[in-house]
């Protein structure tokens, strides 16, 4: 896998998390909502921690610069 996300895109993911949790627990989105919003939370996260998005892969997208 090579890296295809930059600093600004993986500041960005972590941010939607923590607002996407913080969401979650003051209970402002509750139920099934609230289960596919932390699950993204959790994609968004994982995709960040790694430096790497299949999808943008099958878009074409690089966020990441390189030398």
């Amino acid at each position: 896998m090579k890296k295809n996300m930059g600093a600004l895109d993986k500041s960005l993911r972590v941010l939607v998390a923590i607002v996407i949790t913080l969401l979650y627990y003051l209970n402002v989105v509750s139920g099934t909502l609230a289960y596919i919003l932390m699950a993204v939370a959790i994609i968004l996260l994982i995709t960040s921690f790694i430096n790497f998005c299949p999808l943008y892969t099958i878009f074409g997208i690089n966020t990441c610069k390189r030398k």
